[in-house]
């Protein structure tokens, strides 16, 4: 049986370095609050297994919008429009 492991908040910014040294990206290309922000509202305004495949549908659809900054916010912001909408069908 595979022990379950929480990651304290702090934890994140090693985890976060330790991907963008992994991937070549600069130290500003992961958004940690945006896409913790993103995950919570979409836990809350759909299901919690939405959360991770909506972070993922959004750096995918940022991704091919050219990935800059600004692409990433829109397409956070876009997601989480979704949700709130969702929530309220």
């Amino acid at each position: 049986m595979t022990e379950s492991r929480t990651l304290p908040p702090e934890a994140l910014n090693d985890w976060s370095a330790a991907l963008a040294e992994r991937f070549g990206l600069a130290e500003g290309d992961i958004p940690i609050s945006l896409i913790l922000d993103l995950a919570r509202d979409v836990a809350n305004g759909v299901a919690r297994p939405a959360a991770p495949l909506s972070a993922f549908v959004a750096g995918l659809v940022a991704g091919r919008a050219g990935g800059s900054p600004a692409d990433t916010e829109a397409a956070v912001a876009a997601v989480v429009q979704m949700a709130r909408e969702w929530e309220n069908r």
